[in-house]
């Protein structure tokens, strides 16, 4: 299980540049991970490097003083998430604005936690403005750090302030025994808890309770049947947009569940039977995919479902079709209400986690390649045709091969899906993701 990077959260009132950090951060220094194409999801977090640490930047929106009736529980809400979720916080003021009382009421909470907190003055334009830093001081969160956003004034010694409060990086650690670690992962009401008591249930051996990272994750070690290991890491669910009125609610409720996929092996993504795909179900989907993590669709409710012949061959079909880009999926259905099926869950997952970690020779991955360049050339751009000149799969967890090519510009999106269905048909990985890191060598560089 690869190490979750730590995560930074941005707070603060809304239009005192929190956002504008986050995009002046992500358009110069972060390197975004692609959507993938059909899924639908806001751009909240970015990964990024600086001074040689690697760590996560949240954009959690702000809240909005004219909601004076929920003001107080909205920003409690967003206050203990943050404190919960986050490794370093970030409490963005205004220096235009000076010290407002929901400023001083966002502090007292950050004060009474644990947790690294760094108090940003933001849009510090000119000389004039640090003058007002002093009244900051008032808020018992340290030495205020002055920047402008808007103009990038400031921001390295704020990123290098970022890096010093970060946890220490593990280096060297041994990873426990073989431990399947498993993120519950849906949108509410789509019986995850019901599936996790079931999976908990009399059968099982409980080895421990270890309090999760957030107030609505905890993480259960047991093992099932055959005597393999799991972590089971339960976490809420992801409400809709217009379940809820403050959208920064929503933020929050993703960053919790991708704190669950990026620590997991396997994620397991719980759907309705009844509801069948949702658009937040695809969003939840692409999380997983792009944090490269083992999946097993769970159709849930399958029982309240009328059938006919051949009914759930077509869900099946459907379900593939609205999530396109992860055809490799299993799709399990089952009631955890009723306990129909529940005993496929862990084989699934288990199966999903073995491919997920699975390893292929170099003699036989090459052997596999070039029979698919007979099969299929490789494509001509320019008069210049592709060449695959050698393979090897460096990494697992997921797998990743690296091609050695010689020209990344001739490696066609439909010629490297056709190679992926290759490498599936050949060995499996059913699950899992498949990635590929396109090296340019000639083809000396390669024989020496």
């Amino acid at each position: 299980m690869s190490k979750a990077k730590p995560l930074v959260a941005i707070v603060g009132r809304p239009n005192v540049g929190k956002s504008t950090f986050f995009n002046r951060i992500a358009g110069h220094r972060i390197s975004i991970v692609e959507d993938t194409p059909g899924v639908t999801r806001d751009r909240i977090y970015a990964d990024t490097e600086w001074s040689g640490r690697r760590f996560t930047l949240i954009d959690t929106g702000g809240i909005d003083p004219r909601s004076d009736d929920v003001l107080l529980s909205q920003m409690r809400y967003q206050a203990s998430i943050a404190m919960e979720s986050a490794d370093v916080i970030c409490f963005f003021t205004d220096a235009r604005s000076g010290l407002v009382p929901d400023d001083e009421e966002v502090a007292a909470m950050l004060r009474r936690t644990r947790k690294p907190v760094i108090l940003v003055v933001n849009k510090v334009d000119h000389a004039g403005l640090r003058d007002e830093l002093y009244e900051y001081y008032a808020l018992g969160l340290g030495d205020p750090i002055a920047v402008s956003s808007a103009n990038m004034l400031g921001l390295g010694d704020l990123l290098d302030e970022i890096v010093s409060k970060l946890p220490p990086a593990a280096e060297g650690e041994e990873e426990e025994a073989e431990v399947i670690q498993l993120a519950v992962v849906g949108r509410p009401n789509v019986g995850k808890s019901s599936l996790v008591n079931r999976l908990l249930g009399e059968k099982r051996t409980m080895v421990s309770d270890i309090p999760g990272t957030t107030r609505d994750a905890i993480d259960t070690r047991f093992t099932d049947a055959e005597g393999r290991e799991f972590n089971i890491i339960d976490t809420a669910g992801i409400r809709r947009k217009k379940a809820i009125e403050d959208e920064s609610l929503e933020r929050y409720s993703v960053i919790r569940s991708l704190n669950a996929i990026r620590r997991c092996d396997v994620a397991l993504l719980l759907i309705d039977a009844q509801e069948g795909v949702t658009e937040q179900d695809a969003r939840i989907a692409g999380l997983i995919h792009d944090e490269g993590k083992a999946c097993v669709v769970i159709v849930n409710k399958w029982d309240a479902v009328e059938k006919e012949t051949g009914t759930l061959e077509k869900n099946r079909k459907q379900v593939l079709s609205d999530l396109k880009f992860m055809d490799y999926a299993n799709v399990l259905y089952i009631s955890a209400q009723t306990g129909q099926r529940v005993h496929l869950v862990l084989k699934e997952a288990a199966a999903a986690y073995d491919q997920y970690t699975r390893r292929v020779s170099t003699g036989a991955l090459n052997d596999v390649l070039g029979d698919a360049q007979i099969s299929l050339q490789p494509p001509v751009m320019g008069g210049r045709r592709l060449r695959i000149y050698y393979a090897t799969q460096p990494l697992s967890s997921p797998p990743t091969f690296a091609l050695f090519i010689n020209d990344e510009k001739l490696m066609h999106f439909s010629y490297q899906r056709y190679l992926e269905n290759t490498l599936r048909k050949a060995f499996g990985f059913e699950g899992t993701p498949i990635r590929f890191d396109l090296r340019e060598k000639n083809k000396e560089d390669v024989r020496k």
